[in-house]
């Protein structure tokens, strides 16, 4: 277990992992350059991943131009349209819908209800929770007539290798192009990203997050719980938008913005202080206005 402050002497932990100056008189003490990196790689060895046999399971429903590989683990009522392709020892665990030309890498595993609509392509090593939906229409119509016409959605969700995306997302396939999530970028559940947005490698973005369309993300950018990401727009490289943010313009290399509309964040901080003072400076104002209304009538109006 990581620690912060001195370890006690009780509990049941055979040893302890410390990344500071720390001493124990009853423990073992393993010292580590950062006690939660190396926790995150120690738990695995513990607790590995659920296996799953090799193999078909008898309920699913396979077209004849799937290719599966002979590692691979198909659950219960999974469908796999005409000319899917199943990498090595990927998992789909059950209810998993993959439509036509749908390409899935080695060492993925989708939980249950994961659906992939056609023409999906997912790397190696990408971990797809239960509910998700890639590869959904995206929301393009156009006024005609009095009517919304719908726009046709042509394009592909395309997930490069290690990325993670957490359950009930929904991705919306491109227009006419693809809708592209970066190497090791990871996802959390909830979150919208719509047609043709582009997210760069190692971004990080939290639950409730909303991307509108053809937006552009950079390497490492950071997205807060419930922030709103206007159409069209450029996210540099190590972006961080902070909760409850809505974003309208392009942000530059390394900016940190907050609150609606976003802007940077010691600047929104600002604004936040000023607006919790309002009320005592709104007090202040109406009795200085009295004091201006006496001083008024006694130098004879």
């Amino acid at each position: 277990m990581p620690i912060t402050s001195p370890p006690p002497n009780g509990g049941q932990a055979a040893a302890i992992l410390v990344a500071g100056p720390f001493t124990s008189s009853s423990k073992v003490l393993i010292r580590v350059p950062n006690a939660r990196v190396a926790l995150a790689r120690v738990l695995p060895i513990f607790f590995p991943p659920e296996e799953h046999p090799q193999g078909i399971h008898p309920s699913a429903v396979i077209s004849d131009s799937a290719k599966i590989d002979p590692t691979a683990h198909v659950g219960p009522n999974c469908v796999l349209g005409a000319r899917v392709k199943l990498g090595a020892r990927s998992v789909l665990m059950g209810g998993n819908d993959l439509r036509a030309d749908c390409q899935i890498g080695d060492d993925v595993c989708l939980f249950p209800n994961v659906v992939l609509y056609r023409k999906t392509q997912v790397g190696n090593r990408v971990i797809i929770h239960a509910g998700t939906v890639i590869g959904s229409d995206g929301f393009g119509y156009v006024l005609d007539e009095g009517r919304h016409r719908k726009v046709l959605q042509l394009g592909n969700v395309i997930i490069h290798d290690d990325v993670e995306i957490g359950a009930n997302t929904a991705i919306d396939r491109g227009t006419l192009g693809s809708t592209v999530i970066g190497q090791g970028t990871k996802i959390d559940n909830l979150v919208h990203v719509a047609h043709n947005v582009v997210m760069g490698r190692h971004c990080l973005i939290m639950g409730q997050v909303g991307f509108a369309g053809s937006t552009h993300l950079g390497d490492y950018v950071v997205v807060a719980s419930q922030s709103g990401i206007a159409d069209h727009l450029k996210l540099g490289n190590q972006v961080m938008v902070g909760a409850k943010s809505g974003v309208m313009r392009d942000l530059p290399d390394g900016a940190r913005v907050l609150g609606i509309p976003a802007a940077p964040d010691r600047q929104a901080k600002r604004q936040i202080i000023a607006v919790q003072q309002l009320p005592e400076l709104i007090h202040r104002m109406r009795e200085l206005e009295k004091q201006v209304e006496q001083l008024t009538a006694r130098c004879g109006g």
